[in-house]
């Protein structure tokens, strides 16, 4: 089936190391098959990993990273503002890839582009400017050590453009810290897995974009009745106006209610000063404006300034629940100003607000607990709730001085360190597990364990789920939502689209269905769309596999089979190591995959061999 709208066709390869930018032709069987976003990354990956005999630097020149968004990226329809990037993460040295949000898709897309890949390594620092297709390399050697914010005011006076999109990376991502990000529009990240690291192995400072092409719709009535219905189910949601409210920040209170919110370092699962943290308060004293990613009605985005006391003038797109709760419960922090403060300092440093908050919170343990002195903290004291020893602590991360030069490592570097540190650091695969603890039930632990990219929650989100059922629903079930959620979750990032309408608002996944035929012409049921989806998750299972991945990684961290919450309505659960052991092999079973987790599945030749 030939297809009609929805792409350009036509990929850009830019190769730093020469200089050269080559476009090519994408064949309609690739697209079918890999629709777009995180689905054509992971085949780019996987055939350049077949290139290199699967013997991959994640931090040299050979590892390739693709940036794709997906054929409804742009598109009159509900949060289509999202874009991928992949490559093999240096986090965890195995598949990687986050979603970032925003515009900066929707002008890669408007450039004529439906997959820009980079490879090498610059001589110098440099800036990759593609303008309508037309790409060049520009050294920006003036850029090392900017923030990101002020590198890209550097980049729009030097371009002399308002209208471009920039994704940036700042002094962490220049300094390789494992856990660096990728900033666009200002407030949006590719938090997770290293792109920051990545790009700043490549001496690769900015991607800047500019493009003025209409996207290609087949059935543009078609496509506009259908996001009119689904736009106007999420207007009469009972939920609707609380999301733009609060946003993510109404998962505080959630979190907290349930006995899932991480406290000190998940030692505790609920915050007794929660509200002095949560979306109330935000309301109340520091929100001063609503941000949206493109075409979203949800606008769950948070504009906060800090009004007066030591951290008045800080402003931030922020923050979001897993910040929030990463950098403020789980460090014992009770003042949202100091939050937001930190989640400023991330942004403009360039690190993840999850890996950041979860390694540091572990460190604070750590010293607590006798396995770290005080002259591994280089002389500085650190304890829950101190603002300024966590402040500096994240600048210290950034341009890896003192202990931030281990943490900056990320887990596996820090347990190699000081391998005690493992019993007290929550991380699958070496990426540091998001705001969930897991101990209430197993379907969330099941999700961490065996997500391609570590413990990151937005690869299955069943924790909800698991607070209705409680403790009455079998593995069966348990097992059955993980693997659902691992099938739809990807299809989200290979269309180019946010998952909270359906997650949050509960919109029909058959809308997704409808969006891809009126788009595409493509005729493609949502079963086989799923399907399609399903294969990309084997796709990226395989990756890891021929990375050395094996079953002892699908693993559980320590404190979630050994240490109890010590408070709330979960005080006491644990995960049984022996019983989780046993779901894990019903899990495969269940995939088609055998017991050592490996797929039964081939992966066909590069439309390129």
């Amino acid at each position: 089936m030939s297809i009609k709208g929805g792409y350009f066709k036509k990929g850009l390869h830019i190769d730093l190391g020469t200089g050269n930018a080559d476009s090519w032709d994408i064949p309609d069987s690739f697209i079918e098959k890999y629709i777009g976003g995180r689905g054509f990354g992971a085949k780019l990956v996987w055939d350049n990993l077949k290139k290199h005999d699967f013997q991959i630097n994640p931090l040299g020149p050979e590892n390739l990273m693709v940036v794709a968004p997906g054929p409804l990226t742009g598109i009159y329809l509900p949060s289509s503002g999202k874009c991928s990037f992949v490559a093999i993460s240096p986090a965890t040295g195995l598949y990687g890839d986050s979603s970032v949000g925003g515009s900066f898709g929707i002008e890669l897309r408007q450039t004529g582009i439906d997959i820009l890949s980079i490879a090498g390594k610059a001589s110098e620092l440099s800036v990759i400017f593609i303008d309508n297709s037309r790409a060049k390399i520009i050294p920006m050697p003036e850029l090392k050590g900017k923030s990101c914010l002020e590198t890209e005011g550097i980049i729009r006076e030097h371009l002399d453009t308002t209208s471009a999109h920039i994704a940036v990376i700042g002094p962490a991502g220049e300094n390789m810290v494992k856990f660096a990000c990728v900033n666009a529009d200002w407030g949006r990240q590719a938090g997770r897995t290293g792109f920051g690291a990545i790009m700043g192995s490549k001496k690769l400072k900015a991607i800047v974009v500019r493009g003025h092409q209409d996207l290609p719709v087949h059935d543009v009535s078609g496509l506009m009745e259908e996001a009119d219905k689904a736009y106007k189910y999420l207007k009469e949601h009972k939920y609707f106006r609380m999301w733009q409210q609060e946003g993510l920040m109404n998962v505080v209170e959630y979190a907290n209610e349930k006995g899932i919110l991480p406290a000190y370092n998940f030692k505790d699962t609920i915050f007794a000063r929660h509200k002095q943290i949560n979306g109330g308060a935000m309301l109340a004293d520091y929100k001063i404006g609503d941000s949206a990613c493109f075409s979203c009605s949800m606008c769950c985005g948070n504009i906060c300034l800090v009004k007066s006391g030591k951290y008045m003038g800080t402003v931030v797109e922020g923050p979001e629940y897993e910040t929030c709760a990463m950098l403020g419960s789980n460090l014992g922090i009770d003042n949202f100003a100091a939050i937001l403060s930190a989640n400023r300092q991330c942004d403009e440093l360039g690190i993840d607000t999850i890996s950041t908050g979860n390694i540091i919170g572990a460190v604070i343990e750590g010293y607590e607990k006798g396995i770290l002195s005080l002259s591994d903290l280089d002389g500085s004291d650190i304890s829950w709730g101190n603002e300024d020893a966590i402040l500096e602590l994240i600048s210290k991360i950034a341009y890896r001085q003192g202990i931030g030069n281990i943490i900056a490592g990320g887990a596996h570097h820090v347990i190699k360190k000081w391998p005690e540190m493992d019993k007290i650091l929550l991380q699958v695969k070496g990426l540091e597990q998001s705001a969930y603890d897991s101990r209430p039930g197993g379907s969330m632990a099941l999700a961490y364990a065996t997500s391609d990219i570590g413990a990151h929650h937005s690869r299955a989100w069943t924790i909800a789920k698991e607070m209705e059922e409680g403790q009455n629903w079998s593995d069966e079930e348990k097992i059955e939502i993980v693997i659902y959620h691992q099938k739809l979750r990807p299809l989200f990032d290979m269309l180019g689209v946010c998952r909270l309408p359906w997650i949050e608002l509960g919109l029909n996944e058959k809308h997704y269905e409808n969006f891809y035929r009126y788009v595409t012409g493509n005729q493609m049921l949502l079963e086989q769309l799923l399907d399609l989806s399903d294969s990309v998750f084997n796709l990226t299972r395989l990756i890891n596999i021929r990375l050395g991945m094996n079953r002892k990684d699908d693993s559980i961290p320590y404190k979630v089979w050994a240490n109890p919450p010590l408070s709330g309505p979960n005080a006491g659960r644990i995960i049984d190591q022996n019983n989780f052991q046993e779901l894990l092999s019903l899990y495969y079973m269940k995939r088609g995959w055998d017991q050592n987790g490996l797929p039964q599945v081939k992966v066909e030749n590069s439309f390129n061999d």
